[in-house]
């Protein structure tokens, strides 16, 4: 489970993810000469590392809270520790799925577009 989620961050490689960084630029505006940002960069990233980063950090949240689960059962960390970590990770799973559910509603979205 853990390394299909690990898996997600590597997909903005070799998949065309790589041409939006290429796309998305920051430029000068008109006033003051401030940087303005593009609409398809956040704090200066672009969609595919925004995505990559998304997915290392659930898979990291996963990684941490089965870790915690066995030094739990172990008698190494405390009962708060342990809940705190699991919760963590079902919030970062529960966000990868409804992000999961997002794109694929777009996809049947565009699917059904006439052409």
């Amino acid at each position: 489970m853990i390394e299909a989620v690990t898996s997600i961050a590597s997909l903005s490689k070799g998949r065309g993810l790589e041409s939006l960084s290429e796309t998305t630029t920051t430029t000068t505006g008109i006033l003051g000469g401030q940087p303005v940002q593009t609409p398809g960069m956040v704090d200066g990233q672009s969609f595919a590392s925004v995505m990559s980063n998304m997915a290392t950090t659930a898979a990291n949240n996963l990684k941490a809270a089965e870790q915690a689960s066995f030094d739990g059962m172990t008698g190494k960390a405390p009962l708060r520790e342990v809940v705190d970590a699991v919760m963590a990770a079902e919030q970062s799973l529960q966000t990868a799925i409804a992000f999961r559910d997002k794109v694929v509603n777009a996809y049947l979205e565009i699917t059904k577009m006439q052409i």
